[in-house]
């Protein structure tokens, strides 16, 4: 089996959906050699775990454990996603308090036991915040934890391919920033369609302004669409979208979707929030966002919402005040 790294991959909530999808699929993507999957539900574990093996691969070193400093040890490049699944009629937000507490322990568990880890990923919603929690209580840098943000901008890309009728590779550079949930800032500048900008067919016959608001929305929706589908939230892909975001940092395919990071610029402050990112070894980088006056006005808007969030948390005592948190991580 050839893969980018055998280093230690472990993956966090791997008896779920997303958790076993990932599993799979990092195996078939080719990623590492040696992955480690946890979770507590240790019956619904091995059966994934046995699953996998019974898959025949060659050359795979899998392990599985319930433990979560077995599971940790030696990682240097651990995915979570491991929170409660959003259901019918829930938001993103909806999963606040109790997500959060399990991103602070898991914070401390990777500083606890995997201080040397290279990249975390975190996937479970509102990732926004998990990621920022579990930033601040690991000790690592900001660069070296990410959040999951493309799955927006994926579904804008397959709103306007159906719209439009054209194969998606036609639909190019679409950006979704901010926030990862209702208050997501959605861009027309940035995307060509069949190389026509976007923002030149919007308001004509093609996509009337009409058509566009109501395609946002679907794009904003895009979560809900598929628990009404499928009576169940996305899981494929998440999984596949976060594994190649690992891989970029391993050292494999470019990710040219936004990253959700750590940001903290003057303008946007000590959030977790989608910008235009690139990813390498040494993990995230982003840069200023470019758009109209009217898309940083939303970005400025999906920016205040993940600000009440996480002042909602240190209002209730959850975290401390922002001034403080030097003092739990000096990397902030």
């Amino acid at each position: 089996m050839k893969t980018l790294t055998s280093e230690k991959l472990t993956i966090i909530g791997a008896a779920g959906m997303i958790g076993s999808n990932m599993a799979q699929s990092a195996i078939l993507m080719g990623l590492s050699d040696n992955i480690c999957l946890y979770d507590p539900y240790a019956k619904g574990l091995e059966g994934v775990a046995e699953e996998l093996l019974q898959c025949g691969f060659k050359g795979l070193n899998l392990s599985f454990t319930s433990d979560i400093k077995e599971a940790l040890k030696g990682s240097k490049y651990v995915i979570s996603s491991g929170g409660a699944a959003r259901k019918e009629g829930m938001t993103r937000e909806d999963l606040l308090k109790g997500n959060a507490e399990i991103a602070i322990q898991f914070g401390k568990d990777i500083k606890s036991y995997c201080p040397d880890v290279k990249h975390v990923v975190v996937i479970f919603n509102p990732a926004d915040i998990t990621g920022l929690l579990t930033l601040l209580y690991s000790g690592l840098k900001p660069s070296q934890v990410t959040t999951l943000a493309a799955l927006d901008s994926t579904r804008l890309r397959n709103e306007l391919a159906k719209h439009f009728n054209i194969h998606p590779d036609k639909v190019v550079n679409c950006r979704t920033y901010g926030g990862h949930g209702e208050q997501m800032a959605v861009f027309s500048s940035t995307a060509t369609i069949d190389r026509k900008p976007l923002n030149d067919l919007i308001g004509t016959p093609q996509l009337t302004s009409e058509q566009w608001k109501s395609l946002k929305e679907r794009v904003i929706q895009g979560g809900k669409n598929i628990i009404d589908l499928r009576g169940r939230s996305s899981f494929q892909s998440p999984a596949y979208l976060s594994l190649a975001m690992i891989g970029a940092v391993m050292g494999g395919d470019k990710f040219d979707w936004p990253v959700g990071a750590y940001v903290n610029n003057g303008e946007f402050d000590h959030v977790m929030m989608a910008m235009e990112t690139s990813l390498d070894a040494n993990g995230v980088h982003y840069k200023d966002v470019k758009g109209t006056d009217d898309e940083h006005s939303e970005l400025k808007q999906s920016y205040k919402h993940l600000c009440d969030l996480r002042d909602s948390l240190i209002k209730s005592g959850v975290i401390p005040a922002i001034d403080q948190w030097k003092s739990i991580n000096s990397n902030l």
